[in-house]
């Protein structure tokens, strides 16, 4: 069995196991809500919903099943019954989805199962807690009982499967392989805010049972929400995707060149704990800090030999183009600041855009970016030079940080480099005066 297999199953087993044993003590220490047609409702609701799951980060899919469980939990607490059981109750029958059964598989239902009815019973432990010595009719001064009691079982719904998707996840692919989630403040304010509102259509529904039909029109608009969101995910991924690949198109020699920059740039940022938020700001600038190559003639990126000063001043003016072609790109502002800023130098040399301040520091992060340029371009092959070693590379970081580079920058990549037992460049090419001769001239400041 592999790694992956072996992993897989340890998960799948571990969370199972888990949500058999909350429903187990929930079923032993709770009454299971009435009428069952009700309940039925609900579930239903819960199913649908988390079978229209979309994803919103990196292997992070989210719905807006937290508004039906908030309904059906404050409706099974104020009528007298278990919303640890019903909820958890509810939660498994969610996990299954029919692509599942085509493919056979098992660690994905088997894991959301556990990671569903953990993520329920806890919050409808949170609602029979909170709830519990209140009595119909609800009064004005009950409904703010019910909304900080919905918002904290949100809160716990949410923090408890995020956090079980996030182990999930991490132990299966590893953390090399997940995209940092980002945004998750906002990701997370969402889903309290629809818990909020789902526990308040509890209790409107238990003194109206009339308004019961029409709470479902508030779930699809929670259910969209949620869609629109993922879908300008995907809108903003496609935008990056398309500049790589026409910039690819135009130089053959920077293939693969800005997502190993955007990798090298996330190494380092996790090694300097940037958050998530943090880390995606500056993958974006790294797919994006040579875009303005774009505008540099192509029979110029692709010259042999050492740019004549005329040439170099033409390829130093890629940098401004940056924000001129990304200007009216509203979710790209930082990245293009960033980006715009990766020329110059720690000690307030060099050049750039917005993001360059003759004789101040460069942000952090364009700093980053220099950083993982630099190295990427010393340890692959270029049209004016070989690749070099790794170790030539690292060697040549060192002898300009300070002034060219932020020296906790260089650190931290060899760090993150060490702890990874990556390898990247020529594995013969450290001869110091072959090495030197190959790379003469401005080496840092011509690779764009």
């Amino acid at each position: 069995m592999s790694n992956t297999r072996t992993r897989k199953a340890i998960i799948a087993t571990s969370y199972s196991l888990v949500g058999v044993a909350i429903l187990i003590a929930a079923i032993y220490f709770g009454v299971f809500p009435q009428p069952l047609w009700l309940w039925a409702l609900f579930a239903v609701a819960f199913t649908v919903l988390e079978l229209n799951s979309v994803e919103v980060n990196d292997r992070l899919l989210q719905s807006s099943s937290v508004m039906p469980a908030l309904t059906a939990g404050v409706v099974f607490v104020l009528s007298g019954y278990s919303a640890t059981l019903g909820l958890a109750a509810m939660a498994a029958l969610g996990p299954l989805v029919p692509a599942d059964i085509r493919q056979k598989r098992l660690f994905q239902p088997l894991t959301n199962f556990g990671q569903l009815v953990a993520s329920a019973g806890a919050a409808g432990l949170v609602l029979d807690v909170m709830l519990a010595d209140l009595a119909l009719p609800v009064t004005g001064s009950d409904v703010i009982l019910v909304v900080a009691a919905s918002l904290l079982a949100a809160l716990v719904y949410s923090l408890v499967n995020w956090q079980l998707v996030r182990i999930a996840v991490r132990t299966v692919y590893g953390p090399r392989q997940l995209v940092p989630w980002s945004h998750m403040t906002g990701t997370i304010g969402r889903l309290l805010l629809m818990g909020v509102v789902g526990g308040l259509l509890g209790a409107l529904v238990v003194q109206e049972p009339a308004a019961l039909p029409l709470i479902f029109f508030v779930y699809a608009i929670g259910h969209m929400s949620v869609v629109s969101y993922a879908r300008l995910r995907e809108a903003e991924e496609a935008t990056l995707r398309g500049f790589v690949k026409a910039l690819e198109a135009k130089d053959l020699y920077t293939r693969g060149h800005t997502e190993r920059v955007a990798y090298f740039s996330r190494i380092i940022g996790e090694q300097l704990a940037f958050s998530g938020t943090q880390l995606q700001n500056l993958r974006w600038a790294a797919l994006i800090h040579d875009v303005g190559k774009l505008a540099v003639p192509g029979d110029l990126i692709r010259k042999k030999g050492k740019l004549d000063p005329d040439e170099y001043a033409e390829v130093m003016a890629h940098a401004h183009l940056v924000e001129e072609i990304l200007a009216e790109v509203d979710f790209l502002q930082r990245p293009v600041e960033i980006a715009s800023g990766h020329h110059s130098h720690y000690d307030g040399n060099g050049y750039g855009g917005s993001g360059h301040q003759p004789g101040k520091q460069p942000s952090l992060e364009s700093c980053i970016v220099a950083v993982a340029d630099a190295f990427d371009a010393m340890t692959s092959t270029r049209s004016y030079r070989m690749a070099l070693t790794q170790a030539y590379a690292i060697d040549e970081l060192r002898r300009n940080s300070g002034s060219q580079f932020h020296p906790v920058v260089v650190d931290a990549l060899e760090k993150a480099l060490v702890q990874t037992g990556e390898i990247y460049g020529s594995a013969h090419l450290s001869d110091e005066a072959v090495a030197r001769h190959l790379a003469e001239g401005d080496v840092f400041d011509v690779t764009f």
